[in-house]
């Protein structure tokens, strides 16, 4: 990479020490991000979600977040502090989460609640933000922005509400995106609609794209780059076009786990683990 990376991130680790013991939700990952679409793959509670949210820090207590490094164009991100962290949420980083039924606020209206993320970090009047957010609602395809800004989130369909919840995030023209899961309650139509959005905004803006993900071919279409996590560790960090020739044993055992048309199966393989893929 030639150019300082957006994220650089060593050795992190998320911890959450319990009464029966301490539990590794991340274990010694390293990776860097530039403006580029990053995919994050993986088993539920591989680490994927918990990465994102430590360089956030959004981490909940108990946990416990380390790093040899954590940086954000080269600004050191593990001492910077609850106020430094708020200065930096949506304005330079931004996380647009699974399902916005979870994410809007019900009682405000959608349009509102894009406008605050914009006044949040711009000093402008509510008819600039107002104006603001019909613009960044056209941006991400959605037709009749001025009907759709008054709207409250129960009005909206699923994909509408996805397309949303991406405008509010983008609107403070951060540098990082982090997608957790952004399209997985959507039908696919749609799914590939809000992938088009997320992969024009993003190479329009120049932006940097880490999304999470637990469909493979899905991230292999979309991604440039993809790091395979289990157990809290990378297992293997490959281009996307490669994924299909992928040569851990962790990774081809999710690649022979999808079902394929082309080649159907009466009963789809069991993934076999490794005790050593977690490491000393």
């Amino acid at each position: 990479m030639d150019e300082e990376p957006l994220l650089d991130v060593a050795d992190l680790h998320v911890r959450f020490r319990t009464r029966t013991g301490t539990v590794e939700a991340v274990r010694g990952l390293s990776f860097a991000l530039g403006r580029e679409k990053l995919g994050i793959v993986g088993e539920s509670g591989s680490g994927k979600s918990m990465t994102g949210r430590a360089v956030l820090g959004l981490v909940p207590a108990p946990g416990e977040v380390t790093a040899a490094r954590l940086a954000f164009k080269g600004q050191d991100l593990r001492g910077l502090g609850e106020p430094g962290m708020r200065a930096l949420r949506g304005r330079r980083i931004s996380m647009v989460l699974q399902d916005p039924k979870f994410s809007l606020n019900p009682v405000m209206r959608v349009g509102d609640q894009i406008a605050e993320a914009y006044r949040q970090h711009h000093r402008v009047d509510r008819s600039d933000a107002r104006a603001r957010s019909i613009a960044m609602l056209e941006q991400v395809r959605i037709r009749d922005p001025r009907r759709v800004y008054d709207l409250y989130p129960h009005e909206v369909s699923g994909g509408m509400g996805q397309r949303i919840m991406i405008a509010m995030m983008l609107i403070p023209e951060p540098d990082v995106i982090i997608a957790d899961e952004p399209t997985s309650a959507l039908d696919v139509t749609v799914q590939m609609q809000v992938l088009a959005i997320l992969d024009d905004l993003v190479t329009q803006r120049g932006m940097g794209l880490i999304f999470i993900s637990h469909d493979l071919a899905l991230v292999g279409s979309f991604c440039d780059r993809v790091l395979v996590m289990y157990g809290g560790r990378v297992m293997e960090t490959l281009a996307a076009r490669d994924l299909a020739s992928a040569t851990h044993p962790y990774t081809r055992g999710l690649l022979s786990c999808l079902p394929r048309l082309e080649h159907p199966a009466a009963t789809l393989p069991t993934l076999a683990r490794d005790p050593s893929w977690m490491g000393p």
